[in-house]
């Protein structure tokens, strides 16, 4: 309860959210103190005049929290990734109009996470919304969750009328990269922030690492520069429009490269084919890797978008072969 009035206090807060039932990977890990907590939440609303939210995963989970008169739900990223579970949430939800918040799933597939909105719309949810929280990935990584903005951004121009949440809590996994990521996403146009607090971290239950007190919490979200979407003077616009015609015609040569280099490519490939050579000659692929990634500090191009760039060619390149390797 110290938390919550702490924050509340503040005036920078929109709502008390809170994990009630908490889905975790491995068992052992606290998941959460159950249905006793939905009381506790009810008396933090009604001790701080803020809204409540609640994870749910299952239908008696949106039974129970409508019950103690939780007013916003959000379905986890363990949940997302199951469409039957998704469906029980949503017909437990049918009639209501409760707002949804739907996170993405663990892993990297907007289908799910569209096919679960798709769901809660089919049984009437009308007040709905995203949530990003960063997805899991192999190998080292300063994140938690990896942000993929640019996944997150292809959401947005799928479905271009729903709000979006950033959780940054879960993509940094620690306090310390909270700023960075959240300014991010202030860049991004975000509609706001799920940042998770306590007044004591290190007793924190669970995620102690990524939590903020309060005192924190409000000068992380004080320093974020939120910016404008748009400039009224007009030479902004005139000047933007310029630099996005120069974009366009830079985007046409590129594709048009891309398409000759093809072409040249299933040349190759009828040339593999005719000597009974295969499609893949790794030596040389390195080769053109490393030259390409020797030269990103000349060309001011990180060696991360290069090697996805560079990846991306490479298995179109090897779909064109392999079409031609068949065709007799």
């Amino acid at each position: 309860m110290q938390t919550c009035l702490e924050l509340a206090e503040s005036g920078r807060v929109d709502v008390l959210r809170a994990g009630i039932w908490k889905p975790r990977t491995n068992p052992g890990c606290f998941e959460g103190i159950g249905i006793k907590g939905l009381a506790w939440m009810a008396n933090a609303k009604k001790a701080t005049g803020l809204p409540i939210a609640v994870e749910v995963a299952t239908g008696k989970h949106v039974e129970s929290a409508l019950e103690f008169g939780v007013d916003l739900l959000w379905i986890g990223a363990r949940t997302t990734v199951n469409p039957f579970s998704v469906q029980d949430v949503a017909e437990a939800l049918r009639g209501s109009d409760i707002p949804v918040l739907v996170k993405n799933p663990m892993h990297a597939d907007l289908a799910l996470w569209a096919g679960a909105v798709q769901r809660l719309q089919a049984v009437g949810v009308k007040q709905l919304g995203l949530i990003h929280r960063g997805f899991s990935s192999f190998g080292e990584s300063r994140y938690r969750n990896a942000p993929m903005w640019h996944l997150v951004l292809e959401m947005r121009r799928k479905m271009p009328e729903l709000p979006i949440i950033c959780d940054p809590s879960h993509i940094c996994g620690n306090r310390h990269l909270l700023q960075s990521v959240a300014q991010e996403a202030a860049d991004l146009n975000f509609d706001g922030l799920m940042l998770e607090s306590h007044c004591c971290p290190s007793q924190a239950w669970s995620d102690a690492a990524q939590q903020l007190t309060p005192k924190d919490l409000i000068e992380l979200i004080d320093a974020i520069n939120w910016r404008k979407v748009s400039a009224d003077k007009p030479d902004f616009q005139e000047k933007l429009e310029a630099m996005r015609s120069q974009i366009d015609q830079y985007d046409a040569e590129l594709l048009a490269i891309l398409s000759k280099r093809m072409d040249i490519t299933e040349q190759i490939g009828v040339i593999k084919r005719d000597n009974d050579v295969t499609i893949l000659q790794a030596s040389r692929w390195d080769e053109i890797v490393q030259r390409i990634l020797d030269n990103s500090e000349q060309l001011q191009l990180s060696r991360e978008f290069l090697h996805i760039l560079m990846n991306a060619i490479h298995m179109e390149s090897i779909s064109r072969q392999n079409k031609v390797m068949n065709l007799r």
